[in-house]
Parts: C-alpha cells; sequence; structure tokens
C-alpha cells in the first residue's frame, strides 16, 4: 500500500520541527549541541529513527571532539565579563550559520527549494534565540555584582 501524500507532509513537518528545535538549541550553546547530540549519537544512549540517519555524522569522533573543546573554551569565556559579551559578539554569525547547518543535515537530501527554507527558518531561529541570549548577558554585564553573570552562565 502506497503511504497517501498527507503522511509525506507529517513526515516533512515533524522532520522541520526537529530541524528548528536543533537550531533553537544551537542559539543557545551551538558547540554543547553539536558535543552532547554527538556523544548520545556514538554511544547508542539514543537510537535514530530512520529518518534521521543523516544526523549519524554528528557521533563521529572527530566531530565530537571538536565540539568538546569549544564547549570547554566557552563554558569559561562565559564566566568572564566583557569576554562572554565579545564572545556573543563573533557568536553572532556563527550560530545562526551552525542552526542553519544543523537543521539542513536533519533534512537529509531534501529538495533545493525546501533546503533554502529550512536554512532560512533555522538561521533565523538561532539568530533570534541568540541575540535575547546576547542582549541578556550584556544587560547583566552592566550590573555593579558579579554573581549574576556566572548565574547566566550556568
Amino acid at each position: 500500500m502506497i503511504p497517501s501524500r498527507g503522511y509525506f507532509a507529517v513526515a516533512k513537518l515533524d522532520l522541520v520541527a526537529v530541524a528548528l528545535g536543533l537550531a533553537a538549541l544551537a542559539g543557545i550553546n551551538l558547540y554543547l549541541t553539536v558535543f552532547v547530540t554527538g556523544l548520545a549519537i556514538h554511544f547508542h544512549w539514543i537510537t535514530l529513527a530512520p529518518q534521521y540517519q543523516s544526523l549519524e555524522v554528528l557521533g563521529n569522533p572527530w566531530i565530537i571532539t571538536v565540539a568538546g573543546v569549544l564547549y570547554f573554551l566557552e563554558f569559561f569565556a562565559d564566566k568572564i565579563p566583557w569576554v562572554d559579551s565579545i564572545w556573543d559578539a563573533v557568536h553572532t554569525i556563527i550560530r545562526p550559520i551552525g542552526g542553519a547547518l544543523l537543521a539542513i543535515q536533519v533534512l537529509g537530501h531534501p529538495s533545493p527549494a525546501l533546503t533554502v527554507i529550512v536554512a532560512l527558518l533555522a538561521g533565523g531561529t538561532s539568530l533570534v534565540v541568540h541575540t535575547a541570549k546576547a542582549a541578556t548577558r550584556l544587560a547583566s554585564n552592566t550590573s555593579p555584582e558579579p554573581f549574576s553573570n556566572i548565574g547566566l552562565s550556568l
């Protein structure tokens, strides 16, 4: 029996929802998102459904290592006032691109039009989430006490 067109539309919607979820997480912390997802895939803490097999690449030891090292750097950069804001400024470009690339990877090999649409939606999602995080961080840097900065980085 051949599935109806509605089934395929729902399946694509499911993929887009996961793609946008990863993009939102990437807007908060790209390296942690890739690192934890990669570890979960590599050590089989999660089993990828057939439609998500394209994410298997995140379980590559090299990708896990690079993401882990970058997360380690970000973890400490996040604790130092103004260094965290500089880090966020640099990542205003990196996180939306990373979110878009993660979203495209979720889709596997869709049509070129769907790839562009999802990349735009995911990049925008990552940018909005990242901007909210960076603005909150910048506001906390202007407060005279140091504890809000550390609290926000956790």
